[in-house]
């Protein structure tokens, strides 16, 4: 039996992982970014052990969720599965003056990962997209280009998936993969999404859990617990590094490296 804490599971397919972990016999630790979304994913999560409130657009909540989960003792795992959509249409300002969705899907990953208490496996929610991101790293907050909400979407999700690669590198002890759970019909999905919802949230589920040799791996990236090539640039150290670093320039929080 494993304990996994899970962002973002108020909806979607982080309450579906949630819901198959309880229906295997795990334990879960929920995450929802205020307290009535909290009260609503306890309510259709049935089983949950508890749930933590933070917003992930602030920094100081994100660090506030690392402390609550902390305070509840170690976990088994951790899936990073919280994101902000491709539709957005305007760039919105967090109260730290960043983009949102640069604050939701990357640095908030980045700041959760360094501050909570190392878990054995760490799973991150990336996306086809990801391939369509922008490798060079430039202007990661979106403070001078033109938005553009799916490519803002697309490199953060590239960025997701050079956090997992710099982590199992960094760290041999821990399991660090990412995924893509395919374009399914979630709220961020969208009606028309034409890829089996049910078997979206099944990948990150198995790499949290199972004692499979395929799943017993790290710094790789799966679709439907099969692996999947990753846009190349993810396998670039440097830029691994590089993406760290500003994600500690952005939020004072330092990721070891051992």
């Amino acid at each position: 039996m494993a304990r996994v804490f899970i962002t973002g599971s108020s909806d979607g397919l982080g309450r579906m992982a949630a819901q198959l972990l309880i229906e295997q016999g795990h334990r879960v630790v929920l995450h929802a970014r205020n307290e009535g979304r909290g009260q609503e994913a306890l309510s259709a999560v049935p089983g949950a052990e508890a749930v933590v409130i933070g917003d992930l657009t602030s920094i100081a909540q994100t660090r506030s969720v690392a402390d609550q989960v902390n305070r509840l003792g170690s976990f088994d795992g951790v899936i990073h599965n919280a994101a902000i959509g491709y539709r957005e249409p305007r760039r919105i300002a967090t109260e730290d003056g960043l983009s949102h969705v640069f604050a939701v899907n990357t640095l908030a990953p980045y700041i959760l990962t360094a501050l909570i208490q190392r878990p054995k496996r760490l799973v991150y929610l990336s996306s086809g997209l990801h391939q369509r991101g922008d490798a060079s790293l430039k202007d990661l907050a979106w403070q001078h280009r033109p938005w553009q909400g799916t490519q803002a979407y697309s490199d953060t999700k590239l960025h997701d998936v050079l956090l997992a690669f710099a982590v199992a590198r960094r760290w041999s002890a821990v399991l660090s993969n990412a995924l893509e759970p395919g374009w399914v019909a979630t709220k961020m999905g969208g009606p028309g999404a034409p890829d089996d919802l049910d078997a979206a949230h099944r990948t990150q589920v198995w790499l949290v859990t199972s004692d499979d040799p395929a799943a017993t791996v790290t710094g790789e990236y799966f679709y439907h617990m099969q692996l999947r090539t990753p846009n190349p640039a993810s396998r670039d150290m440097e830029r691994q590094e590089q993406l760290l670093d500003a994600c500690k320039q952005f939020s004072g929080v330092d990721l070891s490296t051992a």
